[in-house]
């Protein structure tokens, strides 16, 4: 991997105040002081960044402190006594500062005893060689670079590896091993062999963490460029069967009468990859993900018509709450729009795959809603079949299907279809309260404007709704 060179990386610091003004704090305080971590690692590949932190040998809070009096920016400084840290804005970038330390663990808990270290402690403490390297920003020693492990070796190697054991760092902080995941996915990394084998051996430690901990590092690696790299490293190392059983479950194929069906779970990987490359909405990126979670529990084999998967959209929209729940995901309409879109991603391939017609096309658009181009790029993306004959077939069909859909909406008004004559018109014009022969005339109403028998517009649907009630024995009031 092409890096930057530590002389460039000392020029861009350099250039910012702040880390000089930092610098010369530190000298007065009498403390060596590096900016260290994710800051320096981002610098070295070139991607941008506004967190910043900066590692004192001393007091973290101190050198907050007069950092933010001497810059005049006091109110922007936030103190958290207990974590022995501090925290000023600075310019659209948040500057944490900490005092170098030394941390030692329970088995039962990832919330390190904290004691006051030296510089070698503080390194030592760090999840990866990448993120263990500092810069100097005292006046005499600016732009020394400190990489006591050989972080900047791994950067241009691409691989992420632990600075001490990483049994022993990743059952000290078992969140860890999903940062470790998430690294190699977000960098494009390989995880080194011995940290490998480290997840793997420690992966039921992961139950001592937080779900919200966890989710958060599943949607980090769902934002990622190429997800599915991921998913793979969470598969093979027996994470993902702990954290995520519904789509470890997809993974593998099953043989009979010398047919096999194809593996889903590596088929819902590739769909989520199709996905993450044309739009980075992280709700759609889980519904590619979890869109033939329902497969599984309907699997099924004939003899004569081999493999099938009946009603797994539907037994997949099921799933989404509880997977929601479980992973504290949001449970509002973030949550309704996945199960929504996992529930529908047969309906325009059912559609493709026949002739398109605007009587389909409309109950499309009134059950898909303002969602119905995110189901497209979805139901785009499902389309895997090594069939080029088969994927050329699927690939026109869509396009007739997306123009239909225009073209539909702008003469039908389908999207949010509200009936031009609702319920409350039908009990005032008839004299009922709310029974059977309301919903059947509400229906009946739908059903025509989506068939093309009538056009979306009053003086039409009151018409039909008339002649409705005649043949159910209603009358008007």
């Amino acid at each position: 991997m092409q890096l930057l060179s530590l002389g460039e990386v000392v020029s861009k610091i350099s250039q910012q105040e702040a880390f000089h003004v930092i610098g010369q704090v530190a000298d007065r305080l009498g403390y060596d002081c590096y900016v260290i971590g994710g800051y320096v690692r981002d610098l070295f590949l070139g991607r941008p960044t506004a967190d910043i932190d900066i590692m004192v040998v001393g007091s973290g809070i101190r050198t907050a402190e007069e950092f933010a009096r001497q810059t005049g920016r006091t109110q922007a400084l936030s103190v958290f006594a207990n974590f022995g840290t501090a925290q000023v804005k600075w310019h659209g970038m948040e500057i944490e500062f900490v005092g170098a330390r030394r941390e030692s663990y329970s088995h039962d808990s990832r919330k390190p005893i904290v004691e006051d270290g030296t510089l070698e402690d503080d390194l030592n403490r760090r999840d990866f060689t990448i993120n263990a390297m500092g810069i100097c920003l005292n006046e005499e020693k600016f732009g020394m670079l400190v990489d006591h492990f050989e972080g900047l070796y791994d950067l241009e190697d691409g691989i992420i590896r632990t600075p001490l054991d990483p049994d022993v760092t990743f059952s000290d902080d078992p969140l860890r091993m999903m940062r470790c995941v998430r690294f190699a996915t977000q960098l494009n990394f390989f995880i080194d062999e011995e940290t490998f084998d480290a997840l793997i051996s420690n992966r039921e430690r992961i139950k001592i963490i937080s779900q919200e901990r966890i989710t958060q590092e599943l949607n980090k690696i769902l934002l990622s460029k190429n997800p599915s790299k991921g998913f793979v490293d969470l598969e093979r190392c027996g994470l993902l069967e702990l954290i995520l059983p519904e789509v470890a479950a997809l993974e593998g194929k099953e043989m009979r009468n010398k047919q096999s069906h194809k593996d889903i779970f590596f088929h819902s990987l590739q769909v989520l990859d199709n996905v993450a490359h044309k739009s980075d909405n992280l709700w759609l990126r889980w519904a590619a993900l979890l869109h033939d979670v329902g497969k599984p529990r309907c699997k099924a084999f004939s003899p004569t018509a081999g493999w099938t998967f009946h009603n797994h959209d539907f037994i997949g929209e099921k799933m989404v709450p509880s997977i929601f729940h479980r992973l504290k995901l949001p449970t509002d309409e973030r949550m309704k729009y996945v199960k929504k879109l996992v529930g529908l991603h047969m309906r325009p391939i059912a559609i493709a795959d026949e002739v398109v017609t605007d009587s389909a096309v409309r109950r499309l658009l009134f059950d898909a809603g303002n969602d119905v181009d995110d189901l497209m790029t979805l139901c785009e993306s499902d389309i895997t079949s090594r069939n080029e004959l088969r994927k050329q077939h699927f690939i026109r069909n869509f396009q007739i299907v997306r123009q239909k859909l225009k073209d539909i909406e702008e003469k039908d008004r389908i999207r949010n279809f509200q009936p031009p004559v609702d319920g409350e018109e039908i009990m005032r014009i008839f004299g009922l309260k709310p029974c059977r022969e309301v919903g059947l005339l509400k229906a009946r109403i739908k059903d025509a404007i989506l068939d093309g028998e009538i056009p979306n517009d009053h003086d039409a649907a009151y018409a039909l709704m008339m002649e409705t009630a005649r043949n159910l024995g209603l009358s008007p009031q």
